[in-house]
Protein backbone atom coordinates (compact mmCIF):
# COMPACT_ATOMS: atom_id res chain seq x y z
CA UNK A 1 0.00 0.00 0.00
CA UNK A 2 1.32 3.45 -0.86
CA UNK A 3 2.08 5.96 1.85
CA UNK A 4 0.23 9.30 1.95
CA UNK A 5 1.99 12.45 3.12
CA UNK A 6 0.17 15.64 4.03
CA UNK A 7 1.40 18.88 2.45
CA UNK A 8 1.90 20.32 5.96
CA UNK A 9 4.40 17.53 6.73
CA UNK A 10 6.66 18.79 3.93
CA UNK A 11 6.86 22.40 5.14
CA UNK A 12 10.31 23.82 5.78
CA UNK A 13 11.09 27.31 7.11
CA UNK A 14 14.67 28.54 7.38
CA UNK A 15 16.02 31.93 8.47
CA UNK A 16 19.36 33.69 8.15
CA UNK A 17 20.68 37.10 9.13
CA UNK A 18 22.11 38.61 5.94
CA UNK A 19 25.83 39.11 6.56
CA UNK A 20 28.28 41.36 4.67
CA UNK A 21 29.90 38.42 2.84
CA UNK A 22 26.48 37.56 1.33
CA UNK A 23 25.87 41.02 -0.10
CA UNK A 24 26.81 42.94 -3.22
CA UNK A 25 28.10 46.51 -3.58
CA UNK A 26 24.57 47.81 -2.95
CA UNK A 27 24.36 46.08 0.43
CA UNK A 28 21.74 43.57 -0.71
CA UNK A 29 22.02 39.80 -0.82
CA UNK A 30 23.47 38.18 -3.94
CA UNK A 31 20.90 36.50 -6.19
CA UNK A 32 23.07 33.37 -6.26
CA UNK A 33 22.94 33.21 -2.47
CA UNK A 34 19.16 33.39 -2.57
CA UNK A 35 19.15 30.58 -5.15
CA UNK A 36 21.31 28.42 -2.87
CA UNK A 37 18.98 29.04 0.09
CA UNK A 38 15.99 28.16 -2.08
CA UNK A 39 17.61 24.90 -3.21
CA UNK A 40 18.45 23.82 0.35
CA UNK A 41 14.97 24.63 1.68
CA UNK A 42 13.31 22.85 -1.24
CA UNK A 43 15.53 19.79 -0.81
CA UNK A 44 14.52 19.50 2.85
CA UNK A 45 10.84 19.71 1.86
CA UNK A 46 11.36 17.05 -0.79
CA UNK A 47 13.19 14.77 1.66
CA UNK A 48 10.46 15.20 4.25
CA UNK A 49 7.98 14.13 1.60
CA UNK A 50 9.69 11.01 0.28
CA UNK A 51 12.04 10.17 3.19
CA UNK A 52 14.90 9.39 0.82
CA UNK A 53 17.74 11.11 -0.99
CA UNK A 54 16.64 13.63 -3.60
CA UNK A 55 18.35 15.55 -6.39
CA UNK A 56 17.36 18.85 -7.94
CA UNK A 57 16.12 18.29 -11.49
CA UNK A 58 15.10 21.87 -12.29
CA UNK A 59 14.33 25.29 -10.92
CA UNK A 60 11.88 27.38 -12.87
CA UNK A 61 10.05 30.64 -12.58
CA UNK A 62 12.54 32.18 -10.15
CA UNK A 63 11.42 35.78 -9.88
CA UNK A 64 13.26 38.37 -7.79
CA UNK A 65 10.73 40.96 -6.64
CA UNK A 66 12.66 42.96 -4.02
CA UNK A 67 16.11 42.98 -2.38
CA UNK A 68 17.04 41.76 1.09
CA UNK A 69 19.26 44.24 2.92
CA UNK A 70 22.40 43.55 4.91
CA UNK A 71 21.41 42.98 8.55
CA UNK A 72 17.87 41.93 7.69
CA UNK A 73 16.56 38.40 8.10
CA UNK A 74 16.04 36.22 5.03
CA UNK A 75 13.17 33.77 5.58
CA UNK A 76 12.80 30.89 3.12
CA UNK A 77 9.63 28.77 3.23
CA UNK A 78 8.97 25.70 1.10
CA UNK A 79 6.47 22.86 0.71
CA UNK A 80 5.68 20.14 -1.81
CA UNK A 81 2.86 21.14 -4.16
CA UNK A 82 2.71 18.18 -6.57
CA UNK A 83 4.01 14.62 -6.78
CA UNK A 84 4.32 12.29 -9.73
CA UNK A 85 5.75 8.78 -9.84
CA UNK A 86 9.39 9.53 -8.98
CA UNK A 87 9.47 13.32 -8.88
CA UNK A 88 7.88 16.15 -6.95
CA UNK A 89 7.48 19.91 -7.27
CA UNK A 90 8.35 22.21 -4.37
CA UNK A 91 7.18 25.82 -4.11
CA UNK A 92 9.51 28.17 -2.23
CA UNK A 93 8.98 31.77 -1.24
CA UNK A 94 11.64 34.09 0.13
CA UNK A 95 10.78 36.90 2.52
CA UNK A 96 12.80 39.83 3.84
CA UNK A 97 12.11 40.45 7.51
CA UNK A 98 12.91 43.82 9.05
CA UNK A 99 14.60 42.85 12.34
CA UNK A 100 13.29 45.96 14.10
CA UNK A 101 9.62 45.89 13.13
CA UNK A 102 9.18 42.22 12.19
CA UNK A 103 7.48 43.30 8.96
CA UNK A 104 7.92 40.77 6.16
CA UNK A 105 8.03 41.44 2.42
CA UNK A 106 8.08 38.78 -0.30
CA UNK A 107 11.31 39.09 -2.25
CA UNK A 108 11.40 36.01 -4.48
CA UNK A 109 9.66 32.75 -5.26
CA UNK A 110 10.48 29.66 -7.29
CA UNK A 111 9.33 26.18 -8.15
CA UNK A 112 11.77 23.31 -8.16
CA UNK A 113 11.49 19.74 -9.33
CA UNK A 114 13.24 16.99 -7.38
CA UNK A 115 13.70 13.31 -8.16
CA UNK A 116 13.68 10.73 -5.35
CA UNK A 117 16.56 8.26 -5.25
CA UNK A 118 17.00 4.87 -3.63
CA UNK A 119 20.16 3.74 -1.80
CA UNK A 120 21.78 2.81 -5.13
CA UNK A 121 21.11 6.21 -6.71
CA UNK A 122 18.27 5.00 -8.91
CA UNK A 123 14.91 6.72 -9.22
CA UNK A 124 12.32 5.46 -6.75
CA UNK A 125 8.59 5.88 -6.33
CA UNK A 126 7.37 8.70 -4.12
CA UNK A 127 4.37 8.68 -1.79
CA UNK A 128 1.00 10.18 -2.63
CA UNK A 129 0.64 13.86 -1.73
CA UNK A 130 -2.41 14.39 0.45
CA UNK A 131 -3.92 17.82 -0.20
CA UNK A 132 -6.34 18.91 2.51
CA UNK A 133 -7.36 22.42 1.45
CA UNK A 134 -8.72 23.99 -1.72
CA UNK A 135 -5.50 26.00 -2.03
CA UNK A 136 -3.40 22.83 -1.82
CA UNK A 137 -5.60 21.09 -4.41
CA UNK A 138 -5.28 24.08 -6.76
CA UNK A 139 -1.49 24.04 -6.35
CA UNK A 140 -1.47 20.30 -7.08
CA UNK A 141 -3.52 20.77 -10.25
CA UNK A 142 -1.22 23.58 -11.34
CA UNK A 143 1.79 21.38 -10.59
CA UNK A 144 0.41 18.68 -12.86
CA UNK A 145 0.08 21.24 -15.67
CA UNK A 146 3.57 22.69 -15.04
CA UNK A 147 5.09 19.21 -15.09
CA UNK A 148 3.47 18.53 -18.45
CA UNK A 149 4.82 21.84 -19.77
CA UNK A 150 8.33 20.97 -18.48
CA UNK A 151 8.22 17.58 -20.21
CA UNK A 152 7.07 19.16 -23.47
CA UNK A 153 9.81 21.82 -23.29
CA UNK A 154 12.42 19.12 -22.64
CA UNK A 155 11.18 17.11 -25.63
CA UNK A 156 11.36 20.22 -27.86
CA UNK A 157 14.90 20.93 -26.66
CA UNK A 158 15.97 17.37 -27.44
CA UNK A 159 14.57 17.73 -30.96
CA UNK A 160 16.49 20.98 -31.37
CA UNK A 161 13.37 23.11 -31.66
CA UNK A 162 13.19 26.58 -30.15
Amino acid sequence: MSRHVRVAETRCEMSWIVMPSQTNALGTVFGGQVMAWIDVCAAISAQRFCRSDVVTASMDQLVFEAPIKHGWVAVVIGHVTWAGTTSMEVHVEVLAEDPYSGARTQTAEARLTFVALDADGNKRRVPTLLCETDEQREAQNGGRERQQARLEARARARRGAT
